[in-house]
């Protein structure tokens, strides 16, 4: 069947399905669809009543499951979705005066709308980086001016596992960044919307690169991930509970029914499905980056450590090519483009992009 405007829509028993569940692209692990066994955990968790706010039990599982997931005590807090979790994080570590150090590329900076300046309240400091990775040296850049009442003082840094170019810190680049930030007196923030896709990559435990690094507060990411929605700070510096506690309900991101937040993540956590479905995206991520390696008029940019690849195409390619698959253009002055997998992703899907963008690397005459 068809609608007014003579797209093709799918009939399902219960409604009216308006696009077609065979389509996947390459535009970002946010198209994706959620893992089934996430709805199973969400329909488990219905049912009955539970206490609101957090009180419910799947939360307080949750508190368990994590701290042994880090190898400490944490405070948790369930929140709608990536930009609250970070505002929140970051508010909880600074006072109204204090600012946040960035890569210029940080989600925070370019992707939130202003959201940690304008709701937190905090200034940004971005700082210019060849693969979106702060370093001591890098951090210093903008880590100045204390006691300056004409500065934001800079009193935290934030930091992206994987970082917006697709590429990951080691653990011990983590470890020694924190040891001088702390050193400077400052917090370290990670936003974890792809923590999973990290682990995966680097093989080790979370907590390697992550507690026993010396993190003060984590956003730790699912909807990128197989959720339908839901992410959840995760704390590492018990001082900083009470604070969040409040910060949380101001920033609206207090769930009345947080329990189908809280059960998502633990699904996500059985049977390490987090990790599997990040494995699955990083090796699509890699099929793609092998293949298009082997295209010798693409010019890939960064390093594959996730499950992204960013690449130059010649003129004209990407729109053509945009055709016939989802994607987006990363920086699109110089051409570059950014191709996303998804726990969904299939090996088919890579070969029939590889092959699409073959023939329009043909028809360019490169």
């Amino acid at each position: 069947m068809h609608d007014e405007t003579g797209e093709e829509t799918y009939a399902v028993l219960d409604g009216l399905r308006l696009h077609d569940p065979s389509r996947r692209g390459f535009a970002s692990d946010n198209s994706s669809g959620v893992h089934p066994e996430v709805l199973r955990a969400l329909a488990q968790a219905n049912g009955g009543h539970q206490p609101a706010y957090g009180a419910d039990v799947y939360t307080q599982r949750l508190q368990a499951e994590l701290a042994d997931v880090f190898g400490v005590d944490v405070d948790i807090f369930a929140v709608f979705n990536g930009t609250g979790a970070n505002v929140l994080a970051l508010q909880a570590l600074l006072p109204r005066w204090g600012a946040v150090v960035c890569a210029r590329t940080a989600h925070i900076n370019v992707d939130e709308n202003g959201a940690p300046e304008r709701v937190g309240g905090m200034k940004l400091l971005p700082v210019e980086t060849p693969d979106g990775k702060l370093t001591p040296e890098l951090l210093d850049r903008e880590a100045w001016g204390w006691g300056d009442e004409h500065r934001a003082q800079p009193l935290a840094v934030s930091i992206t596992q994987t970082t917006e170019l697709g590429t990951c810190y080691r653990p011990d680049e983590i470890a020694d960044l924190a040891a001088h930030a702390h050193e400077l007196g400052m917090k370290v923030h990670v936003d974890g919307a792809r923590l999973a896709n990290a682990a995966a990559w680097l093989d080790v435990p979370v907590r390697a690169f992550t507690a026993d690094a010396g993190v003060d507060i984590l956003t730790w990411g699912g909807t990128k991930n197989g959720l339908v929605f839901g992410e959840c700070v995760v704390s590492f510096d018990p001082g900083l509970g009470e604070s969040l506690r409040y910060l949380r309900k101001m920033d609206m991101q207090l769930a009345s029914k947080s329990r189908f937040v809280a059960a998502q993540l633990l699904a996500m956590l059985d049977d390490d499905l987090w990790l599997r479905s990040a494995r699955h995206a990083n090796a699509m991520a890699t099929r793609l980056r092998r293949g298009v390696d082997l295209l010798p008029a693409v010019e890939v940019t960064q390093p594959t450590q996730s499950n992204g690849v960013f690449a130059i195409l010649p003129p004209g390619v990407a729109d053509r090519l945009r055709q016939r698959f989802a994607f987006h253009d990363w920086d699109a002055a110089r051409r570059e483009v950014r191709w996303m997998c998804s726990f969904d992703t299939t090996e088919q899907d890579v070969d029939d992009f590889l092959a699409a963008l073959e023939e329009e690397l043909v028809r360019d005459g490169g």
